[in-house]
């Protein structure tokens, strides 16, 4: 239930010091509370005075009102931490996965990230808010109650005593079958995230051939799975509150009648009879609220399990090697029997790479499906580090990796996929310059290809865009990442990964016109398999299974009758 990072975070272990000591006193407000009732109602029933209850009454009054206001000060206290937390967690894990790359958004599936990154953070702000509470409240308030009790009567305390361990066992059991349960879910909901992402965001290519329906009724079955999955889980925490409430009021009614049978025998007065019968809910409440709130809170908890994960992903390091990371019309970047092998892996994705580019070089990465096209622009892009350091040298510098904040600052990465924020489109086109004006955001538009479109939005550039807000195509996503590149010409590396790999062909045609430009006077590199774009490339890297199998200039190449002819055969040759 407990994931022992969470005593690490910053802050937290002051604050759960000032959440003990306002649940001790709460703790101590409920004895009184349940002490003063007593002797009212004990006064009531020996038929004494009104006015001997009055002051019991008064005083249990106040303590039941300090009892609440404690609990509402223990929220009003925590909620700032945990809010200021859960903020820092969310902006954390944006950084982190921004220096980690694309690489990992890829493994995990952008659906599955974007969950993460906003429905899981907010998962993760209950969760903190609940447990460190009830875990208090569990530690403290039962305890300080059972010495009261034990005080009144040794036999009702040792009864309560024992009693407690046995449901807490049987709370693990079927809490453990419940995290089993609630494991899968989560897994479920990541599954039905990344599947409906990728079917949203492939859904022009599925009308075009004819496949939106059987895809949408892939979506359905993986949503009933979901469903499934949810509804198993939920049977298992109503059986498991159902039996907590059973032994909990069975043991208060043990504890009743056993009391009873002392009153009877004259082994017991009312007053402390009636004051223990008043404090055994009291007792079992903490541990049915913790119960109660662990079946509310496991999809937090495995939330923060997978924020934290991925907050503990090693970087790389020695992101501050390069001296002079801007890219110049005399500068060079050398590869020199570079290989790269995944974690995960035991052989390498890329063996022994070696090309030297100078200057602002059009280099075109090509080769077929799994050839390494974008392990090798993640590479050069600083998002993975090579197995050997010093193989890559910018400048004549020997580097460790390219994963150097001079060198990433000054590049652009344009994606399959470029990812829209919930946000207006002017903000999503200033991504990388956020103090751009609105004449300088409309250039970059225009510059894009935009400009008719955007005279059809209802508000133009204030239209909100990406995740729940209005649709947007393939092409436009592409074209809004141009005019992020537009807008910032500080930037003379850029790196594009299959930008057009899931676009029609008329729809890359039109975007071509708008790409071509863009790409003057700059350093790029452009893998794809789509071999029209050869013909405006500089230098070209040919690709097979993680080996860089020939290189040269287009003409070059077409001369040798090696592998890059063989691959324009097979793809039907240039466009």
């Amino acid at each position: 239930m407990i994931d022992r990072r969470l005593f690490k975070l910053p802050g937290l272990m002051g604050r759960a010091i000032v959440i003990a000591v306002l649940m001790f006193i709460q703790a101590i407000m409920i004895v009184i509370q349940a002490r003063y009732l007593s002797q009212a109602v004990v006064n009531l029933w020996h038929l004494q005075p009104i006015g001997t209850i009055v002051t019991p009454t008064a005083i249990f009054i106040v303590s039941f009102l300090a009892r609440h206001l404690l609990g509402v000060f223990q929220q009003r206290t925590f909620y700032p931490f945990v809010e200021q937390t859960s903020g820092k967690m969310r902006s954390d894990l944006m950084t982190k996965l921004f220096r980690l790359g694309p690489s990992v958004v890829e493994k995990a599936g952008t659906g599955s990230v974007v969950t993460m990154a906003l429905e899981g953070i907010d998962k993760v702000q209950t969760y903190l808010m609940l447990i460190i509470i009830k875990m208090m409240d569990m530690s403290i308030t039962p305890w300080i109650i059972l010495i009261y009790i034990a005080f009144l009567q040794w036999n009702s305390a040792l009864f309560l005593l024992v009693i407690y361990p046995v449901i807490i066992l049987f709370m693990v059991i079927l809490g453990l079958a419940a995290q089993s349960k609630a494991d899968q879910q989560f897994a479920g909901y990541q599954h039905l995230s990344n599947n409906f992402v990728d079917t949203l965001r492939g859904l022009p290519t599925l009308k075009q051939l004819g496949l939106s329906k059987r895809y949408a009724d892939n979506v359905y079955h993986v949503s009933e799975d979901y469903r499934k999955e949810t509804m198993a889980t939920l049977r298992i925490a109503m059986t498991s509150t159902f039996a907590l409430d059973f032994f909990t009021t069975l043991s208060i009614a043990v504890v009743a009648v056993f009391l009873g049978f002392d009153l009877m025998d004259g082994h017991i007065a009312l007053l402390p009879a009636l004051t223990i019968l008043t404090l055994a809910p009291d007792y079992f409440l903490s541990i049915r609220n913790f119960a109660n709130d662990y079946h509310a809170t496991l999809n937090g908890k495995n939330a923060l399990q997978s924020v934290l994960d991925v907050l503990e992903m090693p970087e790389i390091e020695d992101r501050q090697a390069l001296t002079d990371g801007q890219w110049h019309d005399d500068s060079h970047i050398q590869f020199n029997d570079v290989t790269f092998t995944y974690d995960n892996m035991d052989t390498p994705t890329l063996t022994h790479l070696s090309f030297d580019v100078h200057g602002n070089t059009k280099v075109g990465i090509i080769g077929a499906s799994g050839s390494g096209k974008s392990t090798l622009i993640n590479l050069i892009g600083g998002f993975l580090s090579p197995d050997e350091p010093g193989k890559i040298r910018v400048n004549g510098q020997g580097l460790p990796h390219l994963g150097q904040d001079a060198w990433q600052a000054d590049q652009q990465y344009i994606p399959q996929k470029p990812y829209l924020f919930h946000d207006t489109l002017a903000k999503n086109v200033a991504f990388y310059v956020p103090t751009a004006t609105r004449d300088q955001i409309e250039q970059a538009c225009a510059n894009a290809g935009l400009t008719d479109w955007i005279t059809t939005l209802p508000d133009g550039l204030d239209t909100m865009i990406g995740e729940g807000s209005r649709g947007v195509s393939g092409g436009q996503a592409q074209r809004i990442a141009l005019a992020r590149a537009f807008l910032d010409d500080s930037r003379h590396v850029l790196l594009f990964d299959e930008p057009t790999a899931h676009l029609d062909i008329e729809t890359e045609a039109a975007l071509k016109q708008d790409i071509l430009p863009l790409l003057d006077n700059h350093l790029v590199f452009f893998a794809t398999h789509r071999l029209h774009w050869i013909n405006q490339m500089d230098y070209v890297l040919v690709m097979d299974h993680g080996v860089l199998v020939e290189q040269g200039t287009p003409s070059e190449l077409a001369q040798r009758n090696g592998a890059y002819t063989k691959l324009r055969a097979e793809m039907g040759g240039a466009k």
